[in-house]
């Protein structure tokens, strides 16, 4: 598990020859498999960075051991956990509830500076859209 200081990790997989990107983690965020970190799994995900980056990481060994060291680790793992679910309930929400341009709408207002950062084709496929689909919607957005 990676903790970014710097940069951007897109984490993404292979599904039939085509990569999927899950997420782009920047400054603040964790970059992780978190099943296949927590249950000592093979992960699905494959991690790359986009930009030069500054990274923190545990292994899980000793993410294991931090609960022995810091008295308060069981509370901070529960928030970090807590976070990870509320992101993943949004995202599951905007996929089942808004259009492709209210995704791009709500992503950007809450993400603008990724957008000089790295490339769209990525932006897109984690909204799940095309880049040929993002680039329409962008355009729109100019007008």
């Amino acid at each position: 598990m990676s903790f970014v200081q710097s940069g951007y990790l897109r984490m993404f997989a292979l599904i039939d020859g085509k990569e999927v990107t899950q997420w782009v983690s920047s400054k603040g965020y964790f970059a992780t498999d978190l099943a296949g970190f927590i249950y000592s799994q093979k992960s699905k995900l494959s991690i790359q960075a986009l930009t030069a980056t500054e990274i923190y990481t545990i292994s899980k060994d000793d993410y294991d051991k931090i609960g022995t060291l810091v008295p308060q680790w069981h509370a901070i793992e529960k928030q970090f956990l807590i976070n990870c679910f509320i992101a993943l309930e949004t995202r599951v929400f905007s996929h089942l509830s808004m259009t492709a341009e209210e995704r791009y709408a709500a992503f950007f207002e809450t993400n603008k500076s990724i957008f000089n950062k790295i490339p769209l084709q990525y932006i897109a496929s984690m909204l799940g859209m095309s880049p040929e689909t993002l680039s329409r919607i962008r355009k729109k957005q100019v007008m």
